[in-house]
């Protein structure tokens, strides 16, 4: 066990270095202005980062992920479809109360919408759409055309928000699909999947067991939209200022994230004890096993959130206020830039590249994975800077970014669309919400004030969540085109070999 974990906590070293290197460089620059004791506070928090994401991957591996497996294999076996549908419904809700990203989204826009409504609203939609994930794998339909059928009803509510007055609520809903589907939704959502799609089996097994992720990120989507349109009026935002703030208690920030974790894992835990009693009957091996990734999936989650409250969220707020009033420019290049590695920073898209190899049996790289990733961050957060410096909707990027991804989907191998459309849910993780949101409201709010956040600064982890859908797509496309050229050669060296052949004949 130790010599996985120190693998793990390695991995994650590698993954939270570029992004520290960063703000450090530039914290010796004339771009921002640190003091001593926030760049302090910072290195510890990302200390605390590489702890935390390396205990969570390895308590993913030992908890997260066969805890979705076995709920999803042994309900599959039981042939009891009201059963597996209510199971997955409750497990939805539950598991989305408990991402720690939508917490820290919803605290932001507390005083625009009650936290508690927001989570709520939110664990709903996703209990819903993962209902008709799980029917999609059990009847084995096809994922594109249920996207393009779920988007076209999205982007009607859009056009009744606007003529409703309300367009103001359109990026915090964008947002909410994108946060939902971070840590620890996306280990047990997407071994749910496997589960269930392994136990039905079939040709497509494992083109079947993607797309849980794409499906569930558009249910809040369409929920917080709904919820809006039956609010009263149009939101009036105000700046959370003690989240900006070097100056949180680490006790306090510590216990903050022990309570918050314990309340949502603790639930999770519960009902699948419930489910193991009534259902499952795990070999007690295995659920040692189980409870063991529990407490390191605990430790690690609480150490991750501690980090982020202490240090991301304030360092990505003042370098957003003080790179946009002094060097507004050099914004978008460095949106760009954090957009490449911040990436590698996201618990969750471990889990998934991971998931894609095995399932793929390698076909599908993990390095490819984590480039085509990085490209498509890389160009979210540059395309959110200019949209805060020129003041222009969010749909100015949606409808054009949805439209050539849904295109893309008829020309590549559904297996890449369903993993493209679960990417874009797995980028926009807790490090999104937590550095790059706060990097774009204090953009915002030094360029156009805190009026014009709610409209211009949310949004950016709804882009975070659609690039991928393009770049992983073209991955599958570029992979289509690099076989249909081996394979021309191969008949040219064919052709070649028996024209020579004929030559010596004669």
């Amino acid at each position: 066990m130790g010599k996985i974990l120190k693998s793990k906590i390695k991995e994650a070293l590698f993954s939270v270095l570029p992004i520290t290197l960063i703000v450090l460089i530039i914290s010796f620059t004339p771009l921002v202005n640190l003091s001593i004791n926030e760049t302090i506070i910072f290195v510890v928090s990302a200390l605390f980062l590489i702890l935390g994401i390396g205990l969570f991957n390895l308590g993913a591996d030992l908890a997260m992920t066969p805890m979705g497996e076995h709920v999803g294999s042994g309900l599959t076996k039981s042939k009891k479809i009201s059963l597996l549908l209510s199971v997955c419904f409750i497990m939805g809700v539950l598991i989305t109360v408990a991402e720690p990203d939508l917490s820290v989204l919803a605290g932001q826009v507390s005083n625009v919408i009650n936290s508690t409504v927001l989570i709520v609203t939110v664990g709903v939609g996703v209990g819903l759409f993962l209902l008709i994930a799980i029917l999609k794998i059990v009847f084995k339909k096809d994922l594109s055309a249920l996207i393009i059928f779920f988007y076209m009803m999205l982007f009607a509510i859009c056009a009744l928000l606007f003529e409703s007055g309300k367009g103001v609520f359109l990026p915090l809903g964008f947002d909410s699909g994108g946060v939902t589907t971070g840590p620890i939704t996306v280990p047990f959502i997407m071994a749910l999947g496997v589960g269930v799609a392994a136990t039905i089996g079939g040709r497509k097994s494992k083109e079947n067991s993607f797309g849980l992720i794409a499906l569930c990120s558009i249910g809040p989507i369409l929920a917080v939209m709904i919820l809006a349109l039956t609010s009263n009026g149009a939101p009036v935002y105000e700046l959370p200022a003690e989240s900006y703030s070097f100056g949180s208690d680490i006790g306090e920030a510590i216990f903050n994230s022990f309570l918050a974790v314990g309340e949502a894992l603790g639930l999770i835990v519960l009902f699948f004890f419930i489910l193991q009693f009534a259902v499952l009957k795990l070999p007690k091996k295995k659920i040692i096993q189980i409870i063991i990734g529990i407490v390191y999936t605990f430790v690690g989650l609480v150490m991750f959130l501690s980090a982020v409250e202490i240090g991301f969220m304030p360092m990505g707020f003042k370098i957003g206020q003080e790179m946009a009033t002094n060097h507004s420019a050099v914004l978008i290049v460095f949106g760009f830039i954090i957009g490449l590695v911040v990436v590698l920073a996201e618990p969750a898209v471990h889990v998934l590249n991971k998931q894609v190899e095995d399932i793929t049996g390698g076909a599908v790289k993990k390095r490819s994975m984590l480039i085509a990733l990085s490209i498509g961050v890389g160009l979210s957060i540059g395309l959110a800077m200019i949209r805060i410096i020129f003041k222009f909707s969010l749909l100015y990027y949606l409808i054009p970014g949805y439209l050539i991804s849904l295109a893309l989907s008829f020309f590549v191998p559904k297996l890449y669309t369903a993993i493209a459309f679960d990417s874009g849910g797995v980028a926009s993780g807790p490090l999104t919400s937590s550095f790059i949101l706060p990097l774009a409201i204090g953009a915002c709010e030094a360029i156009n004030g805190v009026s014009e956040v709610m409209s211009f600064a949310f949004g950016v982890v709804a882009l975070v969540a659609m690039t991928p859908l393009i770049t992983i797509q073209v991955l599958g496309f570029r992979a289509i085109v690099s076989a249909k050229v081996r394979e021309n050669l191969a008949m040219k060296r064919i052709i070649s070999a028996e024209d020579e052949q004929i030559i010596k004949f004669m």
